[in-house]
């Protein structure tokens, strides 16, 4: 019970009550509520001075968190220009060797036209290859007669616009006007954005039907894990593009154009497909091609189609995270976003699934609020 002090009245002091009997520790360990009902000996529980540190500077918290993705780059990269320096070492030990022969027989012709033609002077007939040379880069058929097609009729210049759009531009024909020059560089600042957007919607289109035929695999193989029936999915649209998109066309070209093999073929179908574009091989520029418009045209929505479709694959390929190996370079920038800030969490996820880098699906966040449910009754 407790026990009250009381002093003299004429103190004029309050009554204050007296200490309860605080009872005598028995031992040195008690029980800590948050870690249920282990002891832990008070001499070993932290002291109140490290809650009263300061926490990590951001800048030393930001760079704690980029450091390994930042180290896995630089090694990236260090692979990566490791690999360009191993192709350039293959090319240049297949390749230098037919350079050095074309080389030699080039001028043994030099040298033979010369004793043909020994009224011709040397300087002459250097002008003339370099005319020649010149002619050839600028798409001029200078083994035709001056009555052959021209290189800028309707079927020729849709050619070279479906190459501007697309960006694969092999260059075998470009435009030597002031004028054609301006035109060109306008005309692809707004055609590629158009044909992006014009990607995108057919890639959108037709990720139904492949995603209807991974749902069938799914079902069908329901013993295989979920990484196995992508992987499976993958391989069936990569197949499909190689048979309809390379090994088929590249059959028709070898069958239309004149001094192509097979090899020849599916080599210009790969180059233009993925967009690279040199321009050692154009279909329908042989001087007996028939129909060269109508074949150009057709040719070009080849193109366009393929590309699709060569899109249509990356994006199935991304859908995989296991396979998704940029996750690895890539920087959680919703580190630093508050947790109930929804909305920017909501932002970065679309973001990410945008690049294919997330596997979950993220939903916008929704106002929950009675002001919000009476906006939507009303």
């Amino acid at each position: 019970m407790t026990k009250f002090l009381k002093m003299d009245s004429s103190d004029h002091l309050p009554v204050v009550p007296s200490l309860p009997n605080i009872p005598k520790w028995k031992s040195n360990r008690m029980k800590v509520p948050h870690l249920g009902r282990r002891n832990i000996s008070v001499s070993n529980l932290p002291s109140p001075l490290v809650y009263l540190r300061k926490p990590p500077k951001p800048l030393r918290l930001f760079w704690n968190k980029i450091r390994r993705s930042s180290l896995l780059l630089t090694i990236y990269l260090v692979v990566y220009i490791g690999y360009l320096s191993v192709g350039a070492l293959v090319l240049s030990y297949i390749e230098t060797p037919s350079e050095i022969n074309s080389r030699i027989i080039f001028r043994k012709m030099i040298q033979e036209f010369k004793e043909r033609n020994p009224s011709i002077s040397e300087d002459d007939l250097e002008q003339l290859i370099v005319n020649v040379v010149l002619a050839g880069a600028r798409g001029v058929p200078v083994t035709r007669n001056a009555t052959g097609d021209s290189n800028w009729n309707f079927g020729q210049a849709f050619f070279f616009a479906g190459t501007v759009v697309t960006t694969i531009g092999y260059g075998h024909v470009t435009p030597s006007t002031e004028a054609g020059k301006m035109f060109t560089m306008i005309y692809g600042i707004v055609g590629i954005p158009m044909t992006l957007i014009f990607f995108t919607s057919l890639v959108d289109r037709l990720m139904v039907p492949t995603t209807a035929l991974l749902h069938y695999l799914a079902r069908r193989l329901r013993r295989h894990n979920h990484f196995r029936v992508q992987c499976i999915h993958l391989t069936i649209s990569f197949l499909t593009l190689l048979g309809f998109f390379f090994c088929l066309p590249a059959a028709i070209f070898n069958y239309l154009e004149d001094g192509w093999g097979y090899l020849d073929s599916l080599y210009y179908c790969f180059i233009s497909l993925t967009t690279v574009g040199l321009g050692d091989y154009i279909p329908g520029d042989s001087p007996y091609q028939q129909y060269r418009s109508l074949y150009k045209i057709l040719t070009t929505i080849y193109l366009l189609f393929g590309l699709v479709v060569m899109v249509l694959i990356l994006n199935i390929f991304y859908e995989i995270p296991e396979l998704n190996f940029g996750n690895m370079f890539l920087l959680k920038s919703d580190e630093y976003i508050p947790k109930d800030d929804t909305e920017g969490r909501f932002l970065i996820s679309n973001r990410r699934r945008s690049y294919g880098t997330s596997d979950t699906t993220q939903h916008p966040p929704t106002n929950t609020s009675d002001d919000s449910r009476g906006s939507y009754e009303a």
